[in-house]
């Protein structure tokens, strides 16, 4: 029998240690956001722009034996990531995601405000707005389901964009403070949706956007992501210290 009082108590019981948890087996889904676009360091992943850099791959380098299957790519749409879900693994554990922006027409969003005046920024992002909040949704849900049908016991956590701007900010030039709260205002609508619709799949939703307050554009510590720059495709995008920062580390707070 084991003894009565001590350590050969605790040793008998298999107490002697931290309770330690299985190892993850970790799928990053989603668009740019996640695969890192913007955090540099993109090796062998082509067009779909991984980086080493990005909060997916920061959580498994952070949880040792996680089997990791980056799936993210540049560009994702719902129907983009539907067919990642296809390659993710029936035994995952942990799923992350985001989507739902470049469905929204967030790259035309960025076009049409820097190529022409307040109004015509204004106008667009309530249209992708409308999309948002009328069409978006069943395409969310869709995603949802198909990663809860392929990975039964997995955790799904979906996170947000963050708001790109500080208004009234730092910036002496570029955007009028219109168009930078008007672009705002189409963040805030997607993170509305996205965690309306993620709650309704019993899915976690991460919100990113308290994070990023203090480091976005226009900020006094603006860091945490890129203006226009170039590649191109990396404007608004989080940096290497944004997707430490607002992303892996809202991340690790929410899940461990």
């Amino acid at each position: 029998m084991c003894a009565a009082l001590g350590v050969a108590l605790l040793a008998c019981l298999g107490l002697t240690g931290a309770a330690q948890a299985a190892p993850a087996s970790y799928t990053a889904l989603g668009d740019s956001y996640s695969s890192g676009v913007g955090a540099g360091s993109y090796g062998s992943s082509g067009s779909c722009k991984r980086s080493a850099n990005a909060y997916g791959q920061l959580w498994a380098n952070a949880h040792s034996g996680t089997t990791f299957t980056f799936l993210a790519c540049s560009g994702a749409k719902t129907s983009d990531v539907l067919t990642q879900i296809g390659s993710m693994p029936s035994s995952a554990t942990l799923v992350t995601l985001t989507v739902g922006g470049n469905d929204a027409g967030f790259s035309d969003v960025i076009t049409t405000c820097t190529l022409n005046g307040d109004q015509d920024c204004v106008d667009r992002v309530n249209t992708a707005k409308t999309y948002a909040k009328n069409t978006l949704p069943a395409l969310l849900d869709k995603v949802y389901a198909a990663v809860k049908a392929k990975a039964p016991g997995a955790k799904l956590v979906v996170l947000s964009y963050p708001r790109f701007y500080t208004v009234p900010g730092s910036c002496s030039v570029g955007l009028s403070d219109t168009k930078r709260s008007a672009i705002n205002s189409g963040a805030d609508t997607l993170a509305g949706v996205i965690s309306a619709r993620a709650s309704a799949a019993g899915a976690q939703f991460v919100d990113v956007r308290p994070a990023f307050d203090g480091h976005n554009i226009c900020s006094s510590a603006s860091d945490y992501l890129h203006s226009l720059t170039f590649p191109v495709d990396e404007s608004y995008h989080p940096t290497a210290a944004g997707q430490r920062g607002g992303y892996y580390a809202p991340l690790t707070s929410a899940i461990g």
